[in-house]
């Protein structure tokens, strides 16, 4: 087996170097037996590399960031696949590209995304995850915290914060450019979150171990103000891509912040200013639930259609009841809808 190669191979040159399998060997003989010795060598040199390329490593053939190129990459992704989003996609790039080309960062990046349901929360994350490891999502280095599922009780609080940490310092030992995502912020238990700020911080190591080239994600449902400005925009008659992030990121922050359900409440992340970025996804149109159809359809392999894309889109409930112009699930339905239309 492969584990079992380098154990044979490192006994047959630790003997070989040591002399005692060359003692009393003929001139020829022991002429051969330094080749092999030497042979090994190289061979146990070169065994790390030839094992790194079959068994993921915090390694740059494992871990490497692809921003821009003419195959698939970032930005490529975002502007493809991210519908209705160019403040989002806007700031997910640069943030990311400027983090990973930094060689030395003062600290860890940490994006906060704010959207209702089906906005594209999760998959910026996905997408962010498959330009860095080559695993994507699946990659050991990149771990994800639902709150309903890990942090259930609030009677647990105390043993949450302690697991949290450990396990957060046990794998940016393991890999410096370890990624980390919480979702569901909005129903995380208050205070909790706070115990990771001092990995979120400006230290060069704690303990040891430097988070500098972490990233963490943090994922908050339910935007109220940023669902209000999207639709006083469209009730002006404007077009919601001259929309910006100064519309948004003060009220948005402050909002999280004051929100005595959310994980965010009272947070010395946002306190002591350690988020980077406070990350608005608009919520979608029908228009864009369209374009989630049509997408879906050609990464099945279908022959896009666009009546049936129509005729999904127009089935969604959508809000305010009124103008009824967002998607209530946004598109994070339309996979399993699908389904029923073709």
């Amino acid at each position: 087996t492969v584990t079992s190669l380098p154990r044979a191979v490192l006994l047959l040159w630790l003997l070989l170097c040591s002399g005692v399998v060359t003692e009393g060997l003929e001139p020829i003989t022991t002429t051969i037996a330094v080749g092999m010795a030497a042979t090994l060598t190289a061979l146990l040199a070169n065994y790390r590399n030839i094992y790194f390329q079959f068994y993921e490593c915090c390694r740059p053939e494992w871990i490497a960031f692809n921003a821009t190129g003419k195959r698939a990459c970032l930005k490529v992704d975002l502007d493809r696949k991210l519908y209705g989003q160019h403040i989002a996609s806007r700031i997910i790039l640069k943030a990311v590209n400027g983090f990973m080309n930094n060689g030395n960062p003062k600290k860890p990046l940490v994006l906060s995304l704010h959207g209702w349901t089906g906005t594209g929360k999760n998959f910026i994350s996905k997408l962010i995850a498959e330009n860095i490891y080559k695993e994507g999502m699946e990659s050991g280095f990149v771990h994800f915290f639902t709150s309903t599922l890990h942090f259930p009780h609030s009677s647990q609080l105390v043993n949450y914060k302690s697991q949290l940490q450990q396990w957060i310092k046990g794998n940016v030992t393991n890999c410096e450019r370890s990624m980390f995502i919480f979702d569901e912020m909005d129903k995380m238990h208050p205070g909790l979150i706070d115990c990771i700020k001092p990995y979120l911080d400006y230290y060069d190591k704690l303990d040891g171990v430097s988070y500098r080239k972490a990233i963490f994600i943090l994922s908050n449902a339910g935007a109220d103000s940023i669902a209000k400005t999207t639709l006083d925009f469209w009730k002006a008659g404007e077009n919601r891509d001259d929309i910006e992030l100064k519309d948004l990121e003060t009220a948005l922050s402050l909002s999280v912040f004051n929100n005595i359900q959310s994980g965010f409440y009272r947070t010395s992340l946002i306190d002591k200013n350690l988020v980077d970025f406070f990350v608005p996804l608009l919520p979608l149109e029908y228009k864009h639930v369209v374009q989630c159809a049509m997408t879906e359809m050609v990464a099945r392999g279908l022959e896009p259609n666009w009546p049936v894309a129509e005729e999904l889109a127009k089935d969604l409930l959508y809000f305010p009841k009124s103008e009824k112009i967002f998607a209530v699930t946004g598109c994070k339905t339309i996979e399993s809808r699908l389904d029923y239309y073709i």
